[in-house]
């Protein structure tokens, strides 16, 4: 054999060994994704830092919205796959439009032990004694994000305990950082807050934490992951995988709590470390916040999604009546990521 033939046979066995290699080296999947650099988000981030997305075969955009709301649309069309936050009238009213999508999994519930989020009041009303009981928050005026918002179904649960209605105390529309501020100047007399921002109007002085939401509401489904229809129904597998990394991340979070409270050591050190990173927050104010309680295999508080429906009916922010809370929620990518992982044990 010429060493002509010799090197073009060779360069031959070379093109088809290239050509075989970019066939079965697939390219990553892309997942974009809509979070809200919040505390519910920390299964995100821990996915994405820990690299437990890319050994699914994914690669996730993390794309910063300042609103659940503003994700509803986007998720609609394709634009995100993902996305996640608190349920709102928006959700259910965007369902009725025939914007498919679906809640997925759990991204942050309340739970015995876990004060999360919980009714404030302003410290001047209970030292002077204007606010005793839960009666007492009849005429008061109460700060929330927006209308149509769980928050609002959190404080009218808490005036059921009272023996009174929503239509009792007042309600203006304030983002966090301003309730806050409106606390501290008085502008608003209570709230209902999630951590981080509890803990801070409390560390302030500003605000008491009555109760925890737990503790009136037991069980809150605070956020929720959401899923596009597009997403579930073209790419179910992509959908699939994505769900078992984010597990993976949920799970990492619960090693790092116990009791409610973040632990002491390395394990916790990190997953606060990847919280304050991803959230622009300090350490010590994260190691200071209550976490949320993280569902290791994503499950759903269903019957909460249900109360919360039931009063953006009753206050009017949802008109359909034919509207279900299970309607919207599809649970199988979780059954399915939690079967493949395993029960959840957690690390010491």
């Amino acid at each position: 054999m010429s060493s002509t033939l010799r090197r073009h046979i060779l360069a031959g066995l070379l093109a088809g060994g290239l050509a075989f290699g970019g066939a079965s080296a697939q390219a990553a999947d892309k997942v974009n994704v809509g979070v809200l650099n919040a505390a519910g988000d920390v299964g995100l981030f821990i996915a994405q830092e820990r690299g437990y997305f890319k050994a699914e075969g994914l690669d996730v955009t993390l794309n910063l919205l300042d609103s659940a709301v503003k994700m509803v649309p986007l998720l609609g069309t394709g634009d995100l796959d993902v996305g996640g936050g608190a349920t709102s009238a928006s959700l259910y009213n965007a369902a009725d439009r025939r914007i498919d999508l679906r809640v997925v999994a759990s991204r942050a519930r309340t739970a015995p032990g876990f004060l999360y989020q919980g009714l404030l009041i302003r410290k001047d009303l209970v030292d002077s004694g204007r606010y005793k009981s839960y009666s007492d928050l009849k005429g008061l005026k109460f700060g929330f994000a927006a209308p149509g918002s769980t928050p609002l179904s959190s404080l009218n649960e808490v005036l059921k305990k009272g023996g009174l209605k929503f239509g009792d105390v007042n309600v203006a529309y304030l983002n966090f950082g301003a309730q806050v501020a409106a606390l501290q100047n008085g502008a608003i007399d209570g709230t209902v807050l999630i951590e981080p921002y509890l803990s801070q109007v409390v560390k302030q002085g500003s605000a008491v934490l009555i109760a925890p939401t737990e503790s009136y509401y037991p069980g809150a489904e605070v956020s929720v992951l959401l899923y596009g229809d597009k997403f579930m129904k073209q790419r179910p597998d992509v959908a699939k995988r994505f769900m078992k990394a984010f597990l993976r991340g949920v799970r990492d979070f619960n090693d790092a709590i116990e009791g409610g409270r973040w632990k002491q050591g390395p394990v916790a050190d990190a997953v606060i470390g990847i919280f304050a990173r991803n959230t622009n927050m300090p350490e010590a104010t994260i190691r200071g916040m209550t976490p949320q309680y993280g569902d290791p295999d994503g499950n759903v508080n269903v019957e909460s999604l249900r109360t919360d429906l039931a009063f953006f009916k009753e206050s009017g922010n949802v008109t359909s009546a034919t509207i279900t809370a299970d309607m919207l929620v599809d649970l199988s990518f979780a059954k399915a990521a939690a079967k493949e992982l395993g029960p959840y044990k957690p690390k010491n």
